[in-house]
């Protein structure tokens, strides 16, 4: 399997589109046409986890934060970012990131952290659309399947598995060619009945600007009659995860069992401690900004990470519970992005391992 495929597949599964846009995702270092030799899943590519795709003959490391992020003003053999980039290349090692869009994913960051956490009856907590459009184009009867054709083969007019998707009414156009009209049909000064069908299709908005020229170099009339209606729709993805809990705990007995669920060396908690929890909500990494849209959706807890003094004593104060499990809580997900990998590959003909890095990355010591 080539780089470009393992892409490709990934794209299909959390596109790189749905990315946020200061982030930095997909093929960060490596060569688009290099065989996989073997995948290594990782929260953070640190020079450690490199030594590791060394040893274990992998080429490809498919980490969740980014290593090229803030930019990088210069690539220094034996120094800070600049060694790892350099042994990832002179090794050539593939490197490519899933950061915001496998957070938004459906099966993803914090739909893991949900499974561990225990929590049923999942949906996410800030929910995101996106706008399309339903193209509308009047076409004479006999023209309308090479018009048709011609859309499909340029990729308009699909739905997820789905190619060709269009629908088509039946008609009458009128029309009278005056002046230095050169019409497909009919004569100058004279009013036309046509018999024409409507086709009607969608498509995603960045390719209006296409549909509009394929209409228009493919329409049989001098001046086709076309429309584009804004859509909105309820997207397949969405920013952090709401849940419950099959029966309600203390606050200090949910913190205890997120700990030793997580397996990690402690918890902080801000609120009322003798809240009963039930309903939780959950952003991984750095999510605060959204501990009040939690409360307002119900939640009686909110769980995220790199929770700042200020922040913590506004959420209580306006009696928010915010339970803090640490940025470096998001490992779950190399074992979650392995598993997700199996399934995505799995009509695949792969002769090549995937494993989850065993190294922690986690930059601070609990003493």
């Amino acid at each position: 399997m080539k780089i470009n495929t393992l892409l490709t597949i990934i794209n299909k599964h959390v596109p790189l589109n749905t990315a946020e846009d200061w982030d930095n995702v997909g093929l960060l270092i490596g060569n688009k046409q290099n065989d996989v030799t073997g995948i290594l899943t990782a929260l953070d590519c640190t020079e450690a986890v490199v030594d590791e795709a060394i040893a274990n003959d992998i080429n490809t490391i498919i980490c969740h934060h980014p290593l090229i992020f803030k930019g990088v003003n210069n690539i220094v053999e034996n120094d800070g970012y600049g060694a790892i980039i350099h042994k990832l290349i002179k090794n050539s090692i593939n490197l490519i990131a899933l950061h915001t869009n496998l957070d938004v994913y459906k099966y993803g960051v914090n739909k893991m952290l949900a499974d561990k956490i225990g929590l049923t009856h999942l949906s996410f907590l800030n929910e995101e659309t996106y706008q399309y459009y339903k193209v509308q184009v009047f076409v004479p009867e006999e023209n309308k399947e090479a018009l048709k054709s011609k859309l499909s083969e340029h990729g308009l007019a699909s739905e997820g598995d789905y190619e060709h998707c269009f629908f088509e009414s039946n008609g009458v156009g009128n029309f009278k060619p005056v002046g230095d009209a050169n019409p497909h049909i009919g004569n100058i000064d004279e009013i036309e009945a046509v018999q024409e069908v409507k086709v009607e299709f969608m498509i995603k908005s960045q390719q209006k600007a296409l549909a509009q020229q394929l209409i228009e170099q493919y329409h049989p009339y001098e001046t086709p009659v076309y429309d584009f209606i804004t859509m909105t729709k309820v997207a397949s993805h969405g920013l952090g995860i709401i849940g419950e809990l099959d029966k309600p705990l203390s606050a200090k007995q949910f913190a205890q069992s997120v700990k030793s669920n997580l397996s990690i060396p402690s918890v902080r908690f801000t609120g009322d401690i003798d809240t009963t929890v039930q309903r939780v909500a959950i952003i991984g990494g750095s999510g605060i900004g959204f501990e009040y849209k939690a409360k307002n959706s119900g939640a009686d807890i909110f769980i995220t990470g790199d929770v700042k003094h200020h922040d913590a004593l506004d959420a209580k104060i306006n009696g928010v519970n915010i339970l803090d499990i640490d940025h470096y809580s998001e490992y779950v997900m190399k074992e979650g992005l392995l598993q997700l990998l199996h399934t995505w590959l799995s009509e695949e003909e792969i002769t090549f391992s995937i494993k989850a890095s065993t190294i922690n990355t986690n930059p601070f010591e609990y003493l």
